[in-house]
């Protein structure tokens, strides 16, 4: 079931901005977002929370100068995501721009999984090139064994993470993550290559302390590295608030300008998307899946040399091969999406239990599927599709290389899926190899024998710690819109703002005569729409959508702009529609 509520916002600030020169519907939007005023409007760097007040992010700084000015040689150990390879292409640049002796090694899933594991820190002991230091990005706060095996083999190891701790931190030279005990850095929720981009602005300040920029030698501009960071905070589902969105703002305004890697830009045109026109939209959803194509499907290290390339027909090479292996991950995901979808015949997802769940009762409270068949780079796709589908805790799983299983899950709000894996491993000692992740997201490993105990610990702990209203889905829209307000130019307006996780894009509701409806790409819905009473139509999209539709629907949708053969059209995309009451109907039907 479906609920629609509408965005409450508060009057003061509504009243602030709108006094400040926001139209009405912008200002409410951004009030019930939590902007109590103008002066927090304001993106500049300069209202960045300092980089003093993230643990350890100083003395990382001054073991990093030191290693410089020895010539040390540093190898930056990443994850195989968009964050990750954001994260390495920031540390990589700026640590060259330093006069470092700085190399990098991002880990082939399929072979050695995720993190800094003893496999990898072995890998790294037998290149050609040993390092002195192992610095992980975006990865490491869980890597005891392979902080445990560096040390042995003579390598430092410095963390810097944003994903939650465990029980036990690992022994490393230092470790930066400002989810670690002991930090008191406000923005809790700030992405890897955020972290990064912290420690390298501390770097910085500790070389311009020891003299190290003469009047000569131009101090690096760490402000060219915010497109990356923007790509990699936006790709990595953060909370778009604080921090986040300043950073995501000045990226965003960089990218804008042209004022980008070639990378970014090769990308942006295999998209076909304009470049000066370019939002969290677009980042999110073509930026990162091309850059995530290379690790689900093959080795990050393609998208790390896109971003790190600075000759233009090179970076548009890689773009075009991460392209293309983004197509066959879509190819891969539709086949993997409907296998999943064909098991849950046998699941009875409706029937909420009132009890424990026994076996003669459904466990419906979560969802865990595994398919030996399917491929372990897709897995955290098709159980974000199915958690947005179904509404509830959702873990998919596929073959490893030894005998195990790896699964890869997504969560719905009020259920924190790391907490809730380390409760099953808890109740259940040697079930699972590892786990870790963050609320919303967590990735396991478990031996295939025990993938059914696992699902049954995991539904238990789904229905101890939620209620059948929990698994209910509800759809937040900032309200109707007057004819009067949809407007070209309030979409332009909406698409200048970071809109992102926990600042969501502004969405309204409204009941439209659907007046023409064509199928476009053999599965879209092309339509006009038209508010009844109201001589004025819309364009309109529904994707994934065919079928015909009743004449009256009540929907929720976005504004958008749509520019096509040099027409630039306001566009509204349905999110979501339910047929209207066929008494409304007649009735509206007899106005008209």
């Amino acid at each position: 079931m479906v609920s629609i509520v509408v965005r409450e916002f508060p009057v003061p600030a509504f009243a602030a901005l709108h006094a400040h020169g926001l139209s009405p519907v912008l200002a409410r939007v951004l009030a019930a977002r939590g902007i109590g005023g103008p002066a927090e409007l304001d993106t500049a760097l300069a209202r960045v929370t300092p980089f003093t007040c993230l643990k350890n992010s100083q003395r990382i700084a001054q073991l990093l100068a030191d290693a410089i000015a020895a010539q040390k040689k540093l190898l930056i150990v990443a994850d195989y995501d968009a964050d990750g390879a954001t994260a390495c292409a920031v540390a990589l640049r700026a640590l060259r721009q330093f006069g470092a002796v700085v190399d990098y090694l991002v880990p082939n899933r399929f072979e050695y999984g995720y993190g800094l594991t003893p496999e990898i820190v072995e890998l790294a002991a037998n290149c050609a090139s040993r390092p002195d230091i192992l610095i992980t990005v975006d990865n490491g706060i869980a890597s005891v064994e392979g902080v445990a095996a560096a040390k042995a083999l003579g390598m430092d190891v410095y963390i810097t993470d944003h994903h939650l701790p465990g029980a036990h931190l690992p022994e490393a030279a230092v470790i930066v993550n400002p989810n670690q005990p002991g930090c008191d850095f406000p923005d809790k929720q700030l992405a890897g290559v955020g972290v990064i981009f912290y420690v390298m602005l501390a770097l910085r300040a500790e070389l311009r302390n020891r003299g190290q920029f003469a009047a000569d030698d131009k101090e690096p501009n760490l402000a060219n590295l915010l497109d990356l960071v923007a790509l990699g905070t936006v790709a990595d589902v953060v909370r778009l608030n604080g921090v986040n969105q300043i950073l995501v703002q000045q990226g965003l305004r960089r990218i804008r300008k042209g004022q980008c890697c070639p990378g970014i830009r090769a990308l942006c045109q295999v998209a076909k998307r304009d470049l000066s026109r370019v939002t969290t939209y677009e980042l999110g959803f073509m930026l990162a899946p091309r850059l995530n194509a290379a690790g689900r499907l093959e080795d990050m290290s393609q998208g790390i040399e896109c971003l790190m390339v600075a000759d233009e027909s090179t970076a548009m090479q890689l773009a075009v091969q991460l392209d293309e292996l983004n197509q066959q991950r879509r190819e891969i995901e539709i086949g993997m999406r409907a296998e999943a979808l064909s098991k849950l015949a046998d699941i009875d997802l409706q029937q909420l239990a009132a009890a424990p769940p026994g076996d003669d009762q459904p466990m419906n409270y979560s969802l865990c599927l595994y398919h030996p068949d399917w491929h372990q780079g897709v897995i955290g796709l098709i159980a974000s599709r199915l958690k947005d589908q179904l509404h509830r805790p959702v873990l998919v799983f596929a073959r490893g290389n030894t005998g195990d299983i790896k699964g890869s899950g997504r969560s719905i709000p009020g259920f924190n899926l790391r907490d809730a894996l380390d409760l099953v491993a808890k109740r259940h000692p040697g079930l699972l190899t590892k786990f870790g992740g963050h609320a919303m997201a967590a990735g396991l490993t478990l031996a295939e024998q025990n993938f059914e105990l696992f699902r049954a610990g995991f539904e238990q702990v789904a229905q101890d710690w939620l209620t059948p209203a929990d698994l209910e889905r509800v759809i937040e829209t900032d309200g109707e819109l007057k004819p009067e307000e949809m407007t070209l130019a309030l979409a332009h307006d909406l698409a200048q703002h970071a809109w992102g996780q926990g600042f969501s894009e502004p969405s309204f509701n409204g009941c439209f005569q659907v007046e023409s409806q064509r199928v476009v790409g053999e599965k879209h819905s092309k339509l006009k729409l038209r508010k009844p009473g109201v001589r004025q139509t819309h364009d309109a999209m529904l994707f994934f959508h065919a079928d015909a539709l009743p004449p009256i629907i009540q929907t929720v949708y976005r504004l958008q702009v749509n520019e096509y053969n040099g027409e630039t059209r306001l566009q509204l995309l349905l999110a979501h529609w339910y047929e209207v009451a066929s008494e409304l109907t007649e009735s509206l039907s007899v106005h008209n």
